[in-house]
């Protein structure tokens, strides 16, 4: 491939809901730019973008690909994303290395949740964004109606630069509409045809927006458009650009990916109007001065570059996906990252298409391609030493979903955690949670159908088996009541015996934080003090696992007052034994309880979504708090609720909400569970107790 320099480059992500078109318009762009000799199909598992085993069995992306063509002189980088919200995060990394975006419409599904978050992206990242509305093959599509969806929900900037032709029920040609002209299709040829009749009404209509949109891009061109002059149509193009990459103008393009047509337009227009990258602003830190490096996508500054995603294919090795920021990047060149305080040596530069690898002798600054084999991750900056530089890190979404992993074989539990390393370094909305209080081992993803790719992937990958669970929540015991209780432990053996007596007191401490506090009011040597550390030690192991169902103790105030010992029999463990009896039985009959950890959550939907949240949320023993409108002009509600209720919410919410729902959480405090629940899960612990009383 060819090097390119920045004015030359055109960083274009390809955004919308899943099942829109956007895997199959990479395909038709590809085979027009001459990269692949015929069009693969999602359905048959054979295009750039979907290599992966999983995406080919699945039928729908999963993770962000890379596809460049080259386009009349310049350099198109195509990203394709997943549209399953599951992997957002793949999303999120090809968004923040994007300079502008296509939101694909399916003409036969119109505008869709996925649209909708598309474009807030779009939105939030300020990219310059175009519509393209896919299959326009199939007859009943109304490219009329998509059109005037979109203007009514993101107002007049919508300019349609083409509309479709018709004859005898099939797709056949395209007005364009800064050139008031038709056009067919005729075998490969594009024949200049009349615009039909039934197209002159529309045409007028948006060539009049359009026009409206150029005048306002100066003074002159307003005075010209009020004394009714026309303008040429190297003007309208020029102002359009201008429009397109500051926002103003979002064009909407159609035609069938399938069949191969309205795409070359599509090109076309990438070039024309899509923004370089030299026309971004980038800025990073100098770590050495503190002060801020605009990097701006210049080739005359110090070489940067931003690693924006990481691939680990067990057949072809790692791959670290960059931009290049500033300067111009060659093979071999030393680069330092300032975060690690490591030298690299970077070795080949390539370009990756799909799963394929083409090295390249440079790379320029706006320009993605790939290093290998690298110790280097996701979200790191490369730089010089002499000009140390970091990036700000990419904004990646929050898994919230989580399962609990069991190894299917024992054996295989070291290299699944290799594994899944190897995964969460790919993905960074995966994330292994070891939590040793529970005495399991969590995986958070972006939803269930994530996770449930995770373990197939780790099955046919990496060649182990997991199974996914239910996780187990994390409960607490405590007391309400006071109880006053005496344990003695006497044991005789030959030689030694074992002694220890002691009485105490049990009260809640009002610290639901501490596990236990400790005091002793012994009188007159009851209990010599050489064995206040053993009793404390008896209460220390005790509260690890409590009496009623086997969780941690917190919030007990235990008081030693009384006790008597045996000069030969008494020994620190037999007051260890002594103090976890008395525990046992003083927490017992202290009316012991069950806490619950409640979590506060907050869930984003649209308004007219919020009666169904919040009647399962009460379903859910959730408290509603109140709502507050969001930035995004949905609705926030906030909640408490109970840890356990939340287990599948991610799928309920989606399901309630078409996708449109979000939800973010995080731990509140520990609240008195229901007496159902503490009843339930006593008799689901049972064992668990019994085993804990059978190692003393």
């Amino acid at each position: 491939m060819n090097v390119y320099t920045t004015d030359k480059i055109r960083n274009v992500v390809l955004l919308g809901h899943g099942g829109a078109g956007k895997t199959t318009l990479a395909e038709a762009m590809a085979y027009l730019a001459g990269i692949t000799s015929r069009m693969g199909k999602v359905e048959d598992g054979n295009t750039l973008s979907d290599f992966d085993k999983e995406e080919q069995k699945r039928h729908f992306s999963i993770s962000t690909t890379t596809i460049p063509l080259e386009w009349d002189g310049h350099k198109i980088n195509l990203l394709d994303t997943p549209g399953f919200f599951d992997f957002v995060g793949e999303v999120e990394e090809a968004i923040s290395v994007a300079d502008a975006a296509i939101i694909v419409v399916s003409g036969k599904a119109g505008i869709e949740v996925g649209t909708e978050r598309a474009w807030d992206l779009c939105e939030k990242y300020k990219i310059p964004r175009m519509f393209f509305v896919a299959d326009m093959d199939i007859d009943d599509v109304s490219y009329r109606q998509v059109v005037q969806d979109l203007t009514d929900k993101y107002g007049k900037k919508m300019a349609p630069f083409n509309l479709p032709i018709r004859e005898n029920e099939k797709f056949v040609g395209y007005v364009n509409v800064i050139q008031e002209k038709g056009f067919r299709w005729e075998g490969k040829e594009v024949v200049e045809c009349p615009v039909p009749e039934y197209n002159e009404a529309n045409l007028k209509l948006f060539r009049d927006t359009l026009i409206e949109t150029v005048a306002e891009t100066s003074e002159e061109f307003m005075d010209r458009y009020f004394n009714g002059d026309t303008f040429s149509e190297a003007e309208i193009r020029a102002a359009a650009r201008s429009n397109v990459c500051d926002g103003s103008i979002v064009p909407i393009e159609m035609g069938s990916s399938t069949l191969c047509q309205g795409i070359y337009t599509v090109l076309d227009d990438i070039v024309k109007y899509m923004p370089s990258p030299e026309n971004r602003k980038m800025a990073g830190i100098n770590t050495n001065t503190n002060e801020i490096f605009e990097a701006d996508f210049d080739f005359s500054k110090p070489k940067t570059a931003f690693v924006f995603k990481t691939m680990i294919d067990p057949f072809i090795g790692k791959y670290s996906l960059i931009k290049v920021r500033s300067g111009v990047l060659k093979p071999d060149d030393q680069m330092f990252i300032a975060s690690k305080d490591v030298d690299v040596k970077l070795g080949k530069l390539y370009v990756l298409q799909g799963n394929k690898a083409t090295e390249v002798s440079e790379l320029h600054a706006g320009d993605l391609g790939a290093l290998q084999k690298l110790d280097i991750a996701t979200g790191d900056t490369l730089s010089t030493k002499a000009n140390p530089v970091q990036y700000a890190k990419m904004d990646i979404s929050q898994p919230y979903t989580y399962m609990r992993y069991h190894a299917q074989n024992k054996a295989d539990i070291d290299k699944i955690a290799q594994s899944l390393a190897k995964l969460s370094a790919e993905d960074q909305t995966l994330k292994v949670v070891n939590d040793a209080e529970n005495r399991q081992t969590l995986l958070y993803g972006m939803g269930d159908m994530h996770l449930e790719v995770v373990q197939s992937k780790l099955a046919n990958v990496y060649k182990v088996n997991i199974d996914l669970t239910k996780p187990k929540v994390a409960f607490r015991e405590t007391i309400r009541k006071n109880s006053d209780v005496e344990y003695k432990y006497k044991k005789q053996t030959g030689g030694h015996g074992q002694y220890g007596h002691v009485k105490m007191r049990f009260e809640p401490s009002g610290d639901p934080l501490t596990p236990y506090v400790f005091e002793q009011e012994v009188v007159g040597g009851a209990v010599p003090k050489n064995y206040f550390p053993a009793v404390e030690k008896g209460l220390a192991e005790s509260v690890q696992r409590g009496p009623l169902a086997a969780y941690p103790v917190v919030g007990v105030k235990a008081v030693l007052y009384d006790g008597s010992y045996h000069p030969v029999d008494s020994s620190e463990m037999a007051f260890k034994v002594a103090a976890s009896g008395a525990f046992k039985k003083g927490f017992m009959e202290a009316s012991p309880v069950l806490l619950e950890p409640i979590v506060s959550l907050k869930v984003t939907v649209p308004d007219s979504f919020t009666g169904d949240v919040m009647g399962d949320l009460n379903k859910r023993r959730g408290r509603v708090l109140g709502m507050n409108p969001s930035l995004t002009g949905k609705q926030v509600i906030e909640a408490e609720v109970p840890m356990m209720e939340l287990y599948g919410y991610c799928t309920q919410l989606r399901s309630m909400t078409g996708g449109a729902g979000d939800f973010e959480y995080e731990f509140a405090r520990y609240e008195q569970a229901p007496s159902d629940v503490q009843a339930k899960e006593v008799a689901d612990r049972a064992d668990k107790v019994a085993a804990a009383n059978s190692e003393e």
